[in-house]
């Protein structure tokens, strides 16, 4: 056993524990914490596999942007964990063995992929390209259909949050952007004239105007 491999062991042991532990943890930001680890040790995997522009990808998008945004916004807001867990432990078997089936259906679709014998032949210009080049090409080209798939359900996703998140409350003014929209300079300002008027117990003192 090489260090490449002893390597791979210890990442894909800590990527599997980090892993559980973000569905077991009793704390929402420990369980944050939990998939920023499991994270970086999947990126450690893909470098190992000389896979450099998905490792930085990884970093940089998931635990860069998305897992410090998720992390600031759990700290943030005062969410009760407890009524949210209650059950979780009497679900588990159930959970426990749908997630194992899954696991053996998809060891069984994939399982031809992994038969070979050697390694495919590449082009002779392939290696001169590099890894996020041919990554691009083999995306565009022989993925296209499920990458427009996987759009379009992002696309929905996104929508299916913003209109989850509009929700009528009785304690705040709401104003309709179309109406803000047909609204004219008449309708929101009138000139009025108004004539001057005089206090009478100033006009009568000495000195005073009449």
């Amino acid at each position: 056993m090489n260090t490449t491999t002893a390597l791979f062991y210890i990442f894909s042991a800590v990527l599997l524990v980090a892993s559980f532990r973000v569905i077991t943890a009793r704390s929402t930001v420990h369980a944050a914490l939990f998939l920023v680890l499991a994270f970086f040790s999947a990126a450690c995997v893909w470098m190992l596999l000389e896979a450099e522009f998905l490792a930085i990808a990884l970093v940089l998008v998931y635990i860069g942007a998305v897992m410090v945004l998720f992390l600031f916004v759990v700290m943030m807001l005062d969410i009760n964990t407890d009524s949210m867990r209650l059950g979780f432990w009497r679900h588990f078997p159930l959970a426990g063995a749908v997630g194992a089936v899954i696991a053996l259906e998809m060891a069984l679709v994939l399982m031809g992929g992994f038969r070979l014998t050697e390694a495919p032949e590449m082009a002779p210009d392939a290696a001169q390209l590099g890894n996020t080049k041919l990554l691009g090409i083999e995306v565009y080209t022989s993925y296209l259909y499920p990458l427009q798939v996987a759009a379009v359900l992002l696309l929905v996703a996104i929508i299916s949050a913003i209109a989850l998140t509009l929700r009528r409350r009785r304690d705040v003014r709401y104003v309709s952007p179309s109406d803000q929209l047909r609204a004219r300079k008449a309708d929101r300002l009138r000139i009025v004239s108004i004539a001057p008027e005089v206090d009478a117990t100033s006009a009568s003192q000495p000195g005073g105007r009449t």
